[in-house]
């Protein structure tokens, strides 16, 4: 639609000629109840924005999406609606010095999780919203001018239907059947939200007293559908919000600002959870219906650690345009974890992150849509696309080695300083970097044009000469860039010596930290030692590299990579060989053989997880065809073999349940799945929970083993909104030709399902068992897709895009499609060509790695 993609330059030209000073907000929510959805449903919403231009007489727009405009009116003068809205902006013109724009619309509710999104349970009917606006879509609730750096408080009044409950930023009573809210602080719109409807809601309370005497208290809220209550662990949500607030107000020295502090779990939404000042969002999937792993736990700690870092982070100090997206959520997803790891429970967190977000950044910073760290945002396209591995992951690895660079006081007094000079406004790269350099006397610039302004990843192989005597003469770092990005840059590493102890341990016996510079550097400190069996580039995770291993190295770990005491270290290795096997330098079987003899005596539940998922893709994707049957059988025999030799009722045990249900496919392991579902199997401490039974229920679904009827049953036994997911999800997995078209045209040909059950047929319809059975969309993929990118939001769109893809048809012939594609649609949406591109890449990786599991890659 023409308008919607706002670009940078009019943002710039927009916050050059504009303040604004204020706005009112009122929305009638009570439509969200009764009558039909035959057509948009819709609610009133009526904004009044106060703002002052810079040049009276000018012109300028206002954003807003909606159906329909019943009035507009700027500085009293009635404008007409058909001539000033054409469905994405409202035409501002003869603008005097102060103004006032009052618009009168009907909005629409969502079922794409943008916007005022609209969900209905399926096990009691009742009705729940909320609001997700990240990049711009509270555009789609009110009209606003919808860029970051045009901040304003916001005053808010809701009409919702009888007993319900409205939740916003601030603070809200009800009075004469209006919900009022208390005037926010300064933010942009893009963080301003609402909840509403019959929640369940708990409360609790943070206190703390500063040095000086003065008491700061937070009231505590937490959300959840009615439906979930019984499993929603809210003291566990508490404590570790307190554990947080505490961490930040220890160092930050700038008091949480935004009053009150609810996070509500909301049902079908699209992230993980959203900053909303004063009311955060989460995926109700963080409230765990059936046992789960402390993985989960951690995971879902580190989440509500991020957010929270994001009120300072974010809300308080926002980007000023998208490029500095990163100024945001790689501070919030470095704080995250170093928050989790020295205030919570989760003291392994910095394992996670080595194992499980930095392969996110590999993987997304060798893509050819890599960018630097501050990256180039022309429009809303690029900024929806680009939060992604580089600006979360990535940025935070490099932080992790900033404060490595400055240290930990200078970088946490830089942040201080940082709040304190920016707060309630906006900033760029260069406001960071200057307090930084004022409180670590480093030369910000020289580090930041390595490291933020340039993409890709380097790797990092160690060189050791050996003296006959069997001692390191010398010992050297090479680093290497692809071609595409040459930049060497400087890394602070730490080298681990490690070899194997008399009791059988591989452990470390020496360590240097160094200063990697250019292509090869020496580590003198560790010239005389004993030779080594293992030598670790980056111990302790320190910078961000790709870790190489000489020879020797390899060959230990091939031997004994299971007998690595220290955590940490394991998991860099581990890493390190899935790096190793998508770059096609480890035949796929080989990593595959590693997981089976090793995966076993994995302790870190975190890895493991990690583990079963890279050795599924390694299978799926990886290994060449003819060798899948064969891999597959022995994954699944040590996948049973580990399943009942682990500890009845552990953790450990839960989690080779699952990975036995990913890859069973033989008749002997389908029909253990099926009796462990009917009781007539049993396995020593195994509790077959309902999200266990629809994990064993989906693989019965798509070998052809559970029909349809079998499907309903557990939908009856199970008949809520996440059942109703797992039920989608399995019905399209079925091994079936009209399945698979109901499942394609209920998805590309149809607008009716929502974004999480959009988001289940298109996993139930990508089964890799079932490769004959979707050959035949590959063509017709590529046929719809730049249809689909211009009907659906772009959400549903890069849902589509992305989940339908045909990479189970890893031929040359669909590489060769693809190709066809982009050469013939140069004028596509660049966001829809980035997209095509960076799965095209995953699958000529993917043929690489297949070559060299058969030994033909030169």
């Amino acid at each position: 639609m023409p308008g919607e993609n706002l670009s940078r330059d009019e943002a710039r030209e927009r916050a050059a000629l504009l303040s604004v000073e204020g706005y009112e907000v009122s929305l009638d929510l009570r439509s969200a109840v009764g009558g039909t959805d035959a057509g948009p449903r819709t609610f009133r919403s009526v904004t009044t924005i106060r703002f002052r231009s810079a040049e009276p007489g000018a012109a300028t727009f206002a954003d807003l999406i909606a159906p329909s405009v019943t009035a507009v009116s700027l500085n009293g003068r009635d404008l007409d609606p058909g001539a000033v809205f054409d469905g994405t902006r409202i035409l501002l013109e003869d603008l005097a010095e102060d103004n006032e724009l009052v618009v009168d619309a009907q909005c629409a509710y969502s079922r794409t999780g943008e916007g005022m999104h609209r969900f209905v349970d399926p096990e009691d009917g009742e009705v729940y919203l909320y609001t997700q606006y990240e990049p711009a879509d509270s555009r789609r609730v009110f009209a606003n001018f919808e860029q970051p750096d045009l901040k304003a408080p916001f005053r808010f009044e809701v009409r919702a239907p009888e007993g319900w409950v409205v939740w916003s930023n601030g603070v809200g009573e009800l009075a004469d059947g209006v919900w009022k809210f208390a005037e926010t602080k300064p933010i942009s719109t893009y963080i301003t939200a609402f909840v509403a409807g019959p929640y369940h809601y708990v409360t609790d309370s943070y206190e703390r007293v500063f040095e000086d005497g003065t008491r700061l208290e937070i009231p505590l809220g937490a959300m959840c559908r009615k439906g979930l209550a019984r499993h929603f662990d809210s003291d566990d949500v508490f404590l570790v919000t307190k554990q947080g607030l505490d961490f930040f107000h220890d160092n930050f020295d700038y008091p949480y600002p935004f009053g009150k502090y609810d996070q509500a779990f909301v049902p079908e939404y699209n992230l993980g959870a959203m900053e909303n000042p004063g009311l955060v969002t989460f995926r109700e999937e963080f409230i765990f219906r059936g046992r789960v792993t402390q993985a989960s736990y951690e995971r879902r700690a580190n989440v509500i650690l991020h957010e929270m870092a994001h009120m300072w982070f974010g809300d308080l100090v926002t980007m000023v345009w998208w490029d500095d997206l990163w100024l945001k959520e790689s501070f919030a997803d470095f704080m995250g974890t170093f928050s989790m790891v020295e205030a919570t429970r989760f003291t392994n967190g910095w394992i996670t992150f080595a194992n499980n977000r930095k392969s996110w950044a590999y993987r997304a910073d060798q893509l050819p849509s890599t960018h630097p760290i501050t990256a180039d945002i022309r429009d809303l396209e690029d900024a929806k696309l680009n939060f992604d591995g580089i600006t979360y992951a990535k940025g935070a690895s490099v932080l992790k080695q900033l404060v490595a660079y400055v240290g930990r006081d200078a970088f946490l007094e830089g942040a201080r300083r940082y709040f304190k000079r920016h707060a309630y406004g906006n900033t760029q790269l260069g406001d960071l970097l200057s307090v930084l350099e004022e409180t670590s006397g480093r030369d910000m610039a020289t580090w930041s044009r390595s490291w933020l302004q340039t993409a890709g990843v380097n790797s990092l192989t160690p060189q050791v000469i050996l003296s006959a005597e069997g001692r390191v003469t010398e010992l050297a770092i090479l680093q290497e860039a692809a071609e595409s990005h040459p930049e060497l840059r400087p890394h602070r590493v730490a080298v681990g010596l490690y070899r194997r102890s008399p009791d059988g341990a591989v452990e470390r016996y020496a360590r240097a930290e160094v200063d990697v510079e250019g292509p090869r550097t020496i580590v003198g400190e560790l010239v005389g030692t004993e030779a080594p069996d293992l030598v670790l580039v980056n111990d302790d995770d320190l910078t961000y590299c790709k870790i190489r291993f000489d020879e020797g190295s390899l060959a230990a770990l091939r031997d004994g990579l299971g007998d690595i005491t220290d955590p940490l270290a394991r998991a860099l290795c581990w890493s390190a060989l899935w790096n190793l096997t998508r770059d096609a330098l480890m035949p796929p079987r080989d990593f595959i053989d590693l997981v089976l003899r090793f995966a076993g005596r994995e302790t870190d539940i975190g890895v493991l997880q990690m583990l079963h998922a890279w050795a599924n893709s390694a299978l799926t994707h990886y290994a060449a065809p003819e060798w899948r049957g064969e891999g597959g059988r022995l994954l699944a025999e040590g996948a049973l073999r580990e399943l009942r030799l682990t500890e009845p009722g552990s953790q450990h045990q839960l989690t080779w349940a699952r990975f036995f249900a990913a890859v069973a496919s033989g008749e002997a392991d389908l029909q253990l799945l099926q009796g462990l579902l009917e009781g007539t199997a049993k396995i020593d401490g195994l509790e077959v929970d309902q999200e266990l039974r629809w994990a064993f229920l989906e693989p019965l679904a798509a070998h052809g083993v559970a029909d349809e009827g079998a499907i309903a049953a557990e939908l009856a036994r199970d008949d809520t909104a996440s059942g109703k997911r797992h039920q989608v999800r399995c019905l399209a997995a079925r091994p079936s030709a009209a399945v698979k078209a109901q499942a394609w045209a209920s998805v590309v040909e149809s607008d009716s399902l929502s974004n999480a059950l959009v988001e289940a047929t298109i996993a139930g319809f990508a089964q890799s068992s079932h490769r004959e059975l979707t050959a035949p969309y590959a063509s017709k993929y590529f046929e719809v897709i730049e249809r689909v990118w211009g009907e659906r939001s772009i959400q549903i769109g890069m849902d589509v895009v992305k989940g339908l893809f045909p990479s189970l048809q890893d031929s040359r012939e669909t590489l060769e499609a693809a190709d066809a594609w982009l050469a013939a649609h140069g004028a596509a949406a660049p966001a829809l060509r980035r997209l095509v591109l960076e799965a095209r890449d995953d699958l000529a990786r993917v043929l690489l790695g297949q070559a060299c599991d058969v030994g033909t890659v030169d």
